[in-house]
C-alpha cells in the first residue's frame, strides 16, 4: 500500500480513510478503540472526524467523537504516526455555528481539548458560510497555521464557485489553501461533485476525500428491499438508494465482486479510489469484520472493463 500526497500540502496519507463519525453513535468506546487500534496496525495513517459527531443521537451534544479519539490517543500515544482530520462550523447549538473568525478561535479549542493533542493536521470548514467572507476565514486560518494549532486546511459542502473564490483569494493574497475538498460521492451520488467541482479539484490539484462512499452501507449490498431496512438505524438515510437506479448498480458491484472473489463494498471503494480526481475516500464500520473488509480493499485492483461497467450502470 502506498501512501498518497493531499493535494500540493506536505502530508502524506493512506488510500482510505476511516471515517469517525461511527464514534460515540453506533460503536461505543471500548469498540471505537479497537477499531482505531485496529486501522493504524493495518497500516493506515488517515482518520476523519468532525466537532458536531455525533451531536444527531440521542442524549449526545457534539464532540463525542473527537473525545474519543482524545482518549485513544492518549492511552496509545503515538500521535505522530497519524493524520489527523476534524472539522468545524456545522451547529453545535447556542450560535455556535459558521466560519467566522471569533468562532473558529473557540472551536479549535474545544476540538484540541476533546482531542488531547496540540494540533490538527487537516483543519476544515464543514460546510460553506456565506455570511462570512472567504478571506476572513482563511485569514483566521493563517493565524493557527502561525501558532501550530493547525498544520493544513480543508473544506467540505463547498460549491465550485466559492470553492474557486477561496482558491483565488489564497493564491492572490498569499493565504493558507485548502488542500482537501470533502465533497459528497458514491456511486449513487456522483452529481453533487463530478463535473465543474471536479474539473476545479483536478485542475488546481485539491486533494479529494469525499463521505458517504458507501452510501450508508447501501453499496455493500445489505439493502435489497424496503424489508431490509426495517429495524435499522441507518434507514432513513439508505431508502432514497432503494430504486430501480440503485439496484442496477449493485448489479455491476456483485458481478465485478464475483470476478475478483472480493465483496460490493470493496469494489464500490476500489472504483473510488481509481479516480483520477480522490485521494482517499472515507469510509466507517462498526465491528471488526467490517474494519477487515475495509482494510482488504487495497488489495482489489480494478481494470479498464470493471470501471466501464460499473461506469454504465452508476451514470
Amino acid at each position: 500500500m502506498q501512501n498518497r500526497q493531499l493535494g500540493t500540502s506536505s502530508l502524506e496519507v493512506s488510500p482510505l480513510c476511516f471515517g469517525c463519525n461511527v464514534f460515540g453513535w453506533t460503536a461505543d468506546e471500548d469498540m471505537s478503540f479497537r477499531l482505531l487500534d485496529g486501522w493504524l496496525d493495518a497500516g493506515f495513517n488517515f482518520y476523519d472526524t468532525a466537532d458536531v459527531y455525533s451531536r444527531w443521537h440521542d442524549g449526545n451534544e457534539g464532540g463525542e467523537s473527537e473525545t474519543i479519539m482524545g482518549k485513544w490517543l492518549a492511552s496509545r500515544g503515538g500521535r505522530d504516526k497519524i493524520v489527523l482530520a476534524t472539522k468545524f462550523g456545522m451547529d453545535m447549538g447556542d450560535g455556535k455555528v459558521g466560519l467566522s473568525p471569533d468562532y473558529m478561535v473557540r472551536a479549535v479549542e474545544a476540538s484540541l481539548r476533546r482531542l488531547q493533542t496540540d494540533y490538527i493536521d487537516i483543519y476544515q470548514s464543514h460546510k460553506d458560510d456565506e455570511n462570512t467572507p472567504v478571506d476572513a476565514t482563511l485569514e483566521a486560518y493563517a493565524k493557527l497555521i502561525e501558532q501550530g494549532k493547525v498544520r493544513e486546511i480543508g473544506a467540505s459542502n463547498f460549491s465550485a464557485a466559492r470553492m474557486k473564490e477561496a482558491l483565488g483569494a489564497s493564491e492572490t493574497k498569499g493565504l493558507p489553501r485548502y488542500q482537501s475538498l470533502q465533497p459528497l460521492y458514491s456511486l449513487v451520488e456522483r452529481d453533487t461533485f463530478e463535473g465543474e467541482l471536479e474539473d476545479l479539484c483536478v485542475a488546481e490539484n485539491v486533494g479529494v476525500i469525499g463521505f458517504y462512499s458507501l452510501a450508508s452501507g447501501f453499496l455493500t449490498g445489505k439493502y435489497r428491499s424496503k424489508a431490509d431496512m426495517e429495524g435499522r438505524i441507518r434507514a432513513p438515510r439508505v431508502e432514497k438508494y432503494v430504486t430501480e437506479d440503485g439496484f442496477r448498480v449493485l448489479d455491476a458491484l456483485d458481478e465485478v465482486a464475483k470476478k475478483h472473489n472480493a465483496k460490493m463494498g470493496q469494489v464500490a471503494l476500489a472504483w473510488l479510489m481509481a479516480r483520477p480526481s480522490v485521494t482517499s475516500p472515507i469510509a466507517s464500520a462498526t465491528n471488526m469484520d467490517q474494519l477487515a473488509e475495509l482494510t482488504a480493499t487495497v488489495e482489489v485492483s480494478l481494470d479498464a472493463d470493471d470501471i466501464a461497467r460499473i461506469d454504465a450502470a452508476s451514470k
